[in-house]
C-alpha cells in the first residue's frame, strides 16, 4: 500500500512508479473497478486539504496498534493518495507499489502482512528493499454503504509484527468512522450545494414580487431540512457509539452477575445444611464443651441461624435487581431497535426509567422523586421504531426530573415549604379503539416553562434554556421529529409556570404505508413481532 515514508536526515523519497518493481504475481483489481472509481470521484476527496477529523483518527490508529505510520489511503486508477498521513510527508505513490491495492481485494477482511520480507508478493517491492523499509502492514477497507472498497485506514511499522485481536477490532471500529466522516463531508458538500442552488433561485425570484412569498417559504422549509438532515447525522453517529459502549458494558457485568447468581443458590443449601448439622450437634451433644459454648455466645449462633435467610434473600434480590439493570441496557442498546417491530410500550416506559433509578433517589437539595404510573391494561403493541421511541423516553423523563430539580432548589429558600413538597413524575397511557391511537403523557410537578416565547421555541433544533455545557437543544426536537415525522404522530406540551409540565404523545398503532415505505427505502424497514 503505502506510500512513501519519511526519510530520515539526508535521505530522499522513494517516489518512483516503479515500472522496475511491478508485483511478481501480477496485481488484480476489483471485479466492479470502473463502478468503484466513479464512487471515489462522487465522494470529491481526492486532492483536497489535510482535515482534521482525519488526522485525528489516524493518530488514535497509530497510537492503539503502536505503530510509527498510520494512513488514510484512496486507490485510485494508477496510484494511491493519502487524506490524511501520520508519520508520513508524502501525497501519494504508485499505484503497483501499493500494499492497499491488495487490501481493497477483500473487502470484509483486514489484511495483514506480518512480515513483508517472509511474503513473496513483497519481499521486492521497492517500498521494502527500500525507504521507508516497511517490515508490517495492517489494512482495513473503507467500505462505501454500497460496498465499494475505496481505499483503506492501515499502520505500518518497520519492523515484523502482528496486532492482538483488540487492535485489530479497535482498528475495523477507527475505519468504520473515517466512512462515516466521508459520508458526513458528503451530506454537507451536498448541503453546499443545495445552499447555493437556493441562492441563485433567491436572486431569480427577487424579479417577480409575486413569486417573493414562495420563495420565502422555499427557503425556510429547506433550511429546516437541512437543520433536521444534520442534527440526524449527529445524532445517529453518537447513539450508534453509545449503543455499542453500553451494550458492551452490559455484556461485561452479565457474566460475573451470572455467575453470583447461580452461585447463591448452591451457597444457600451449603450454609442451611451446616445450620441443620449444627442443630444435629446440639440435639445429641446438649452440653458442648466451654470452648464451644464461649465461641457460640461471641458470634451469637442463635441470631445467625435467625439471620442468614434475610441475609441469603437480600443478596438475592440484588442480584436479580443488577440482572434488571443489565437487561434495560442491553434492550437499550440493541441495533435492531433502529428496524420496526411491534412492541409493548410499558416495558419500554419501564426499562427507560430503570436506567434513570440513580437521578430518581433522594439528594442534598431535594426528596425522592415519587413515580406514578396510570398505565391502560387495554393498551396493544404498537408498531414503531423502538430505539428512536426509547430516546424520547428518556429525553421527556431527563428534562421533567430537571424541572423538578429546578423546583426543589427554588422551594428551598422556606424549609417548611421545602419539606412540603413531593417531586412527582406521573406517567400515564390510554387506548383509543376508535381511532386505533395510544396516548402517553408525562407530567412533572416542577418548575414549568414561564415564557411564551420558550413554547414557541421548545421543539426547534439547538434551542435551549439550559446553560452552556448543560444541553445541546437537540432532545426535544429530536423528539418532536422522531413522533410526527417518523411516526405520524403528535406530540404537545401545556405547562402552567411553577406549578407543573405536561408532555403528551399521540401515535398511531399501526405505521401509515407512507412512513414504511420510507423506511424500507433507506434500508431500514424490517417489521417482527415483539
Amino acid at each position: 500500500m503505502i506510500g512513501v515514508a519519511p526519510y530520515t536526515k539526508g535521505e530522499k523519497y522513494c517516489m518512483v512508479s516503479c515500472a522496475n518493481a511491478t508485483h511478481e504475481a501480477g496485481l488484480a483489481t476489483p471485479t466492479s473497478e470502473a463502478a468503484r472509481l466513479a464512487v471515489l470521484r462522487h465522494y470529491s476527496i481526492l486532492d483536497t486539504e489535510a482535515e482534521q477529523a482525519f488526522d485525528d483518527l489516524t493518530t488514535i490508529a497509530a497510537e492503539i496498534c503502536e505503530t510509527p505510520i498510520a494512513l488514510v489511503s484512496f486507490v485510485d486508477q494508477n496510484r494511491q493518495w493519502f487524506k490524511s498521513n501520520y508519520g508520513l510527508d508524502a501525497k501519494e505513490t504508485g499505484r503497483d507499489v501499493s500494499f492497499c491495492a491488495h487490501a481493497i481485494l477483500q473487502p470484509d477482511e483486514i489484511f495483514i502482512v506480518p512480515d513483508t520480507l517472509a511474503d513473496e508478493r513483497f519481499k521486492h517491492n521497492s517500498l521494502v528493499t527500500q525507504a521507508p523499509y516497511i517490515r508490517f502492514y495492517a489494512g482495513v477497507p473503507l467500505l462505501t454503504p454500497d460496498r465499494h472498497a475505496l481505499g483503506t485506514l492501515c499502520v505500518i511499522d518497520r519492523q515484523p509484527r502482528t496486532l492482538t485481536p483488540r487492535q485489530q477490532k479497535a482498528l475495523q471500529a477507527l475505519a468504520r468512522q473515517v466512512v462515516s466522516q466521508m459520508e458526513l463531508r458528503l451530506n454537507l458538500s451536498n448541503r453546499e450545494q443545495m445552499i447555493t442552488q437556493l441562492q441563485t433561485k433567491e436572486a431569480e425570484l427577487r424579479q417577480s414580487e409575486t413569486l417573493l412569498t414562495e420563495k420565502t417559504k422555499l427557503l425556510e422549509t429547506s433550511l429546516d431540512q437541512l437543520k433536521h438532515t444534520q442534527m440526524k447525522l449527529i445524532q445517529a453517529e453518537k447513539m450508534s457509539s453509545l449503543g455499542q459502549l453500553v451494550a458492551g458494558v452490559a455484556h461485561e457485568m452479565n457474566n460475573p452477575i451470572g455467575f453470583i447468581y447461580s452461585n447463591l443458590t448452591f451457597a444457600k443449601d451449603y450454609i442451611y445444611q451446616l445450620l441443620e448439622l449444627i442443630k444435629l450437634y446440639q440435639k445429641h451433644y446438649p452440653q458442648p464443651v466451654a470452648e464451644i459454648q464461649a465461641k457460640a455466645i461471641s458470634i451469637d449462633l442463635d441470631f445467625i441461624q435467625d439471620d442468614v435467610a434475610k441475609v441469603l434473600l437480600s443478596m438475592k434480590l440484588g442480584a436479580q435487581r443488577i440482572h434488571h439493570i443489565i437487561q434495560s441496557l442491553r434492550t437499550f442498546a440493541r441495533t435492531e431497535y433502529a428496524a420496526i417491530k411491534t412492541v409493548n410500550l410499558h416495558h419500554s416506559i419501564d426499562n427507560t426509567l430503570m436506567l434513570l433509578v440513580h437521578r430518581l433517589r433522594a439528594n442534598a437539595h431535594r426528596r425522592e422523586i415519587k413515580i406514578g404510573k396510570d398505565f391502560d391494561s387495554a393498551l396493544p403493541n404498537v408498531e414503531c421504531y423502538p430505539g428512536q421511541l426509547n430516546q424520547v423516553f428518556i429525553s421527556l423523563f431527563n428534562n421533567a426530573i430537571d424541572a423538578l430539580d429546578i423546583q426543589s432548589n427554588t422551594t428551598q429558600t422556606s424549609e417548611d415549604s421545602a419539606s412540603r413538597f413531593q417531586p412527582t413524575l406521573t406517567i400515564r397511557t390510554k387506548y383509543s379503539a376508535v381511532d386505533q391511537h395510544v396516548v402517553i403523557s408525562v407530567e412533572d410537578n416542577g418548575c414549568g416553562i414561564s415564557s411564551e416565547t420558550v413554547k414557541a421555541k421548545m421543539f426547534d433544533p439547538f434551542f435551549t434554556t439550559k446553560p452552556i455545557g448543560q444541553g445541546t437543544g437537540m432532545g426535544l426536537s429530536m423528539s418532536y421529529n422522531v413522533i410526527t415525522e417518523e411516526h405520524g404522530g403528535t406530540l404537545l406540551c401545556e405547562s402552567v409556570p411553577g406549578k407543573r409540565t405536561l408532555f403528551t404523545i399521540d401515535l398511531p398503532v399501526k405505521l401509515t404505508p407512507s412512513k414504511m415505505t420510507r423506511s424500507a427505502s433507506s434500508g431500514s424497514h424490517k417489521v417482527v413481532s415483539a
